[in-house]
């Protein structure tokens, strides 16, 4: 069915207001509403009264709205969109929480006792062939010196180049030393950690360690630095 002119006009009236038609379309609409002049035949034609009444109706309720002033957002506003936000994002990871326990409840808790229960059946099933094994093995002797694989071994006394001998002092008292022993097994410093450390007594020590030659420490059997206590007998000399 083939709409009448004024439904056409009609439908155009918010674009006409808007200024969103072009000018051709702008100059049909108001001759159509208000009329127009014919000069060539002298004639006037009478624009349309009931369009010109709904165009009318049209610009009071634009002027009404643009006589509006943008409504002033409450003092509070602010804060009750935060509460709002607050609590929509509380609601949300509630509803989270819900889902990740419901998950677990129906998923992963009874993989984890299953996975459980196979674990300590396993534990059982080797310490009881442990337990078995041990008893069933004839006990083989351990020797005092053996050392096991990969152990750390601290510095072993081998021989002196010098004669060992006491260390003369003005005090019949024991001196102990701790000495650093290289990889080589010779010792490469030491400190007094009880006796006299008076220069003499510095110096007949230094010549007994370093005449001291020592099995260096090891970690895994290859040869490190380490550490030794040395214990000399101190004589009392007196002139």
């Amino acid at each position: 069915m083939k709409r009448s002119r004024c439904a056409t006009i009609q439908d155009s009236f918010s674009a006409y207001l808007d200024g969103a038609i072009s000018g051709r379309e702008m100059q049909e609409i108001s001759r159509h509403i208000e009329g127009f002049e014919d000069h060539a035949n002298g004639m006037r034609t009478a624009g349309c009264e009931v369009c010109a009444r709904e165009f009318a109706a049209w610009r009071l309720t634009q002027d009404a709205i643009s006589a509006l002033r943008p409504a002033k957002a409450p003092a509070d506003l602010g804060l009750k969109l935060r509460l709002a936000i607050s609590r929509e994002y509380a609601r949300r990871s509630s509803r989270f929480l819900d889902r990740v326990s419901l998950a677990w409840d129906n998923a992963v808790r009874p993989m984890l006792l299953q996975v459980s229960a196979g674990l300590v059946g396993t534990i059982v099933l080797v310490g009881s062939i442990t337990f078995l094994g041990g008893m069933v093995a004839a006990p083989q002797a351990v020797l005092a010196n053996d050392e096991p694989l990969g152990a750390i071994t601290a510095p072993h006394y081998l021989y002196s180049t010098v004669s060992p001998g006491a260390i003369v002092t003005g005090h019949e008292t024991a001196i102990v030393v701790e000495a650093s022993v290289d990889s080589s097994g010779r010792v490469y410093d030491y400190s007094i950690v009880s006796g006299p450390e008076d220069n003499a007594v510095r110096t007949q020590v230094e010549n007994q360690l370093l005449g001291r030659v020592y099995l260096p420490a090891s970690v895994f059997g290859l040869p490190v630095r380490g550490r030794v206590v040395v214990t000399f007998a101190g004589i009392s000399v007196h002139g």
